[in-house]
């Protein structure tokens, strides 16, 4: 683990950089399964958002660009002078967006992964309940009920020890750092809607088809409006995919990612590089 600019973040692998980015509540620990399987082929850099793990609380009234103000510090401080791929979960889907729209040369893919977008009036009223809880009761406020969304039965209860160490990431966040990204998250789901058409980069949105939260719909719904997006849904996947299933996910990226490389190549020979 690193620290720069307040920001946590460890890097491991070779190749092209690909970034992840956690949900709320969560830290750059979830992707183990990702390093594991695409650090022999990539570099792979995780690092923890704001106001989560060990970087820096967001500020005061902080928006989704302060979130890609904090990625925008970390590729500078590691000089990846070439785009690079962005891959963001839930939350970190939404800073993944901010980022490719303030900061697009920066980006040459990216995959939004089980995140939300243009809630429902109901969906957005269940997820301003949830914040005021938060606001009321700190962290450890819903946890029981977010892990019986994010994971299966059959996964609870054959990985008791793990969903316990995810609850206790969750309850041990600090409290103002996560009610305000709780906050941030329970309100941007329509982050630059009216101009997310200019993602023209190659996108992968993915979620599973048992995902309540961050649904078939809204994925399908954010990808018909940019012009190089496609979608997949994982069958019988909730929330926690890239947890409960990280092959299933890591095929779904390599595959992705193994693609676009090939058509980079492609389009170079066609121009005589």
């Amino acid at each position: 683990m690193k620290l720069v600019e307040g920001t946590s973040y460890f890097s491991c692998g070779d190749g092209d950089p690909v970034i992840f980015i956690h949900g709320v509540g969560l830290d750059k620990s979830m992707w183990g399964g990702q390093v594991a399987g695409l650090s022999p082929h990539y570099q792979v850099i995780s690092y923890d958002m704001l106001g989560h793990g060990n970087s820096q609380n967001p500020t005061e009234g902080a928006t989704l660009d302060d979130y890609a103000d904090q990625l925008e510090r970390l590729v500078v401080h590691l000089e990846l002078n070439k785009p690079v791929t962005v891959i963001g979960f839930s939350m970190g889907g939404l800073v993944a967006r901010a980022f490719a729209l303030k900061y697009q040369h920066r980006v040459a893919k990216l995959i939004v992964l089980n995140s939300v977008f243009n809630r429902t009036e109901s969906q957005r009223e269940n997820v301003l309940s949830r914040c005021v809880e938060v606001e009321k009761f700190g962290p450890v406020a819903n946890v029981d009920a977010a892990i019986d969304r994010w994971f299966s039965k059959e996964y609870r209860g054959a990985n008791p020890a793990q969903i316990k160490a995810f609850r206790e990431r969750i309850v041990t966040n600090n409290k103002i750092g996560y009610l305000r990204t709780y906050q941030l998250f329970g309100q941007s789901d329509n982050y630059g809607f009216g101009i997310i058409e200019k993602i023209t980069v190659p996108t992968l949105i993915s979620t599973g088809d048992l995902d309540i939260g961050s649904t078939p719909t809204m994925a399908y719904d954010m990808a018909k409006r940019m012009p190089n997006a496609k979608v997949i849904i994982l069958e019988e996947q909730r929330h926690m995919m890239v947890v409960e299933a990280p092959s299933l996910v890591n095929d779904m990226l390599m595959d992705f990612l193994s693609h676009q490389k090939e058509q980079v190549t492609l389009q170079e020979v066609a121009n005589g590089a």
